[in-house]
C-alpha cells in the first residue's frame, strides 16, 4: 500500500500541505469541502504536487517537513527544481 503527502492551491493563493492513503478520494473530498476545515473555507482546491512513499510514517514526515519551508521552497518543489530547493535550503541555514 502507498501514501501520499500532497499539496494544493486553495482559491485565495494559499498552500494546503497534508498525507494520505488515498490521494484521489482525499482530493476529492477537499474539492467538495467535506474534509472540512482549512480547505473547505477556500475552495475550490487544486492538486499541485504529490509523492507516494512505502509507509505512513514517512509520508507524515514529508507533510510535517513541507509545512515548515518557506512559500518558495514549496514552489521550487512544486516545479520539480532541486536546484532552488538545495538553494533555499543553504540561504536559510545562513
Amino acid at each position: 500500500m502507498a501514501f501520499y503527502a500532497y499539496i494544493l492551491r486553495c482559491n485565495d493563493g494559499s498552500y494546503y500541505t497534508g498525507h494520505t492513503d488515498d490521494l484521489d478520494l482525499r482530493v476529492a473530498q477537499h474539492r467538495t469541502g467535506a474534509h472540512g476545515g482549512y480547505t473547505a473555507k477556500r475552495l475550490p482546491v487544486t492538486l499541485l504536487w504529490s509523492q507516494d512513499f512505502p509507509t505512513r510514517d514517512e509520508a507524515f514526515d514529508a507533510e510535517r517537513r513541507i509545512k515548515g519551508w518557506t512559500r518558495a521552497k514549496k514552489e521550487a518543489l512544486i516545479a520539480g527544481d532541486w536546484d532552488r530547493i538545495s538553494q533555499l535550503a543553504r540561504n536559510r541555514q545562513g
